[in-house]
This record gives C-alpha cells, structure tokens and sequence, in this order.
C-alpha cells in the first residue's frame, strides 16, 4: 500500500513538473525556411499566390494521400481560401494581404488552435535566381496549444522538414514549368512588309545572342526617345548565315509606320517588302529556337518548296520578356520566305 502510494506521489509530481515546464514554454513560435530557386521572382509568385497549385508541391499532400481540400471559386490573390480535412483535423488558409511578386500574408486556422500568420517573401538576386523565405508564426498560445506543440517535439520539429520538402517540391515545379515549350509550322503566311529602324552586325554565330542583347535595346531605345509609332514587334533580319565558318551577319529591327530619318549614324532605315513564307510559331524559352528553325527548314525541303538566296528571313519576337517572365510563354515566329 505504501508503495502504491509512493508511486502516485511521483506521478503527481511528474505530473506537476510536466505541466509547469510547458507553463514557462514560450508563448510564441516562429518557423523560418528559405530556398534559391533559380527563376524571376514573377514566376515563383504567380505560382504560390494560387492555392490551385499548392497540392502540387505540399509536403502534407504527398505525405497524406487521402487529405480532401475544397476550394472556392477564389483561390487566387487577396481574399482568397482554401480548407483542408487530413488525418489530424480541418484546417482553412486565407491570403489577406500581397504585394506583387514581393510579399504574400495568410492566415491559417487549424481545428481549435489559435490562428498562425504564413508569410512569403521573393527577393531577386542580381543572377537572376530568387530567394524565398517562407514563414510561419504564431503569439498568445493557451496552455493546451503549447503541451500539444511540446510532446510534439516542437514546432521546428513539426512543421521545418514539411516547409523544407514543399520547397524543395515548388522549386522543381517552377523548373520544369518554365522548360516547357512547344513548335508549331503554320504553313505559308503572306507577310506585309514594311518600313523599320534597325542596326545591323556580324559575327561568330556562338557570339549572336550576347550581339542581339546588346543590339536590341538600343534600337528600342532610340524609337522610344524619338516618339516613333511602332508598326509591329521587334524583329532579326538574317542576311546571312554560314555554319562551316561559324559567322552570322544580321540585323535588329523594329517595325515603323512611315520611312523615318535617322539621326544617328548607328541606326539606319529599312524597307521590307511584302513577301510570301512559311511561317513556323515557337512559343516557349529562346533556348529552343535552333529546334524550330531545324523543324522550319526540314518543312520547307519535305514540302519542296524553294527558297530565295536574299531571303528575307526574319524572326519575330511577339512577347515582350519584360511582361511576360516566365519564358514558358514567350512566343517567337519565325519567317521563311519562298518561292
């Protein structure tokens, strides 16, 4: 008997010892993890900010198969939700507040818990890779929510390996994403034509694409200061193209609505005329316009179509990058003339 007695009296004191060690447990927690993922912070954003996409890359989903989530008609931007039911309970998430491409607020409730404060932060770097910190949060924890979080192991213990695995997830769903492209041939298109500013260089063919990002935006720039009314979208003219010596003589244009005078020396004054070509659409990363131009030109032999030695051949970039960051979009056509 008087044993028994003794080991009731430890018990209580474990007991008491227990419930006052989690009584002097903070009354606030905070999980931090960041990842560099290597694309515009646009792309990441636009992503996360949809709660359509998050069953994608949730560590919860891929570790609870039967996990049910609803979502309502708004699951994108401010005000938007989602609820979940899980083998732990129900939960909600709703964004309360964003900055585009910078910063996303939402709060989540879990079954009777006190609500949590999730927060994203995108921060570019200069390579263009991001930095993405996600972060949960919560402060005036009851008694009850603090014993559950410590014979838990933590919120750390919790909650850090899950944010790890979902970002781990996101980032090689954003990866793939921004791969993805697709070529089309149009068949023949009869082009318009017409006057465009340009300057015009030649070079190694390994040199082209550092030449046209150099090119480009000085003839751009020169059409904006000068007020000038574009006819269309920036375009290359291929004058010439010679792989056995490795050289490229090409120009960067931009399409005008009248013949314009130039005022400086390095941009000059074009007329193309209307011309009948074999049109082949690439809509995806500029990485992938070898292929569409070998798909162009397999086209145009297994069709038997000829093609004029002065071309005009000329490439046509409809999406501007700078509004469109993910280069899963990016639609370039390509313009064969013939015969």
């Amino acid at each position: 008997m008087k044993a028994f007695k003794y080991i009731l009296f430890l018990l209580l004191i474990a007991i008491i010892g227990t419930a006052i060690y989690i009584a002097v447990q903070p009354n606030a927690f905070s999980v931090t993890r960041t990842r560099t993922i290597n694309a515009p912070a646009p792309v990441i954003y636009n992503n996360v900010i949809d709660f359509k996409n998050w069953g994608a890359w949730s560590s919860w989903a891929e570790a609870d198969p039967d996990m049910k989530t609803t979502l309502p008609q708004l699951t994108k931007g401010k005000g938007a939700s989602v609820s979940w039911v899980d083998k732990d309970g129900k939960g909600t998430m709703k964004t309360i507040e964003t900055t585009p491409n910078k910063t996303i607020e939402q709060n989540m409730q879990f079954e009777d818990m006190p609500p949590s404060t999730v927060t994203w932060d995108f921060k570019p770097s200069d390579d263009g890779s991001t930095n993405v910190t996600w972060t949960i949060s919560g402060k005036d924890l009851p008694f009850g929510f603090k014993a559950f979080a410590t014979l838990s192991g933590g919120m750390e213990k919790q909650i850090g390996p899950h944010y790890e695995r979902s970002l781990e997830k996101l980032d090689s769903i954003v990866i793939a994403d921004m791969k993805k492209y697709t070529i089309k041939v149009d068949g023949i298109s009869q082009h318009g034509g017409g006057y465009y500013i340009y300057n015009t260089t030649a070079c190694k063919i390994s040199e082209l694409t550092n030449k046209m990002q150099e090119m480009m935006p000085k003839v751009s720039l020169y059409a904006k200061n000068k007020h000038l009314v574009m006819a269309g979208t920036p375009f290359t003219y291929y004058h010439k193209w010679d792989e056995a010596n490795n050289a490229v003589m090409f120009s960067c244009c931009i399409p005008t609505t009248e013949k314009v005078i130039a005022t400086d020396s390095n941009i000059l004054t074009g007329q193309l005329p209307p011309f009948k070509a074999v049109k082949t659409t690439l809509k995806g990363d500029y990485k992938n316009l070898k292929e569409a131009w070998d798909v162009a030109y397999k086209h145009i032999k297994d069709s038997g179509f000829v093609t004029p030695p002065e071309g005009p051949v000329i490439e046509t970039y409809i999406t501007d990058p700078t509004q469109t960051p993910n280069p899963a979009h990016w639609i370039t056509e390509i313009y064969m003339a013939i015969e």
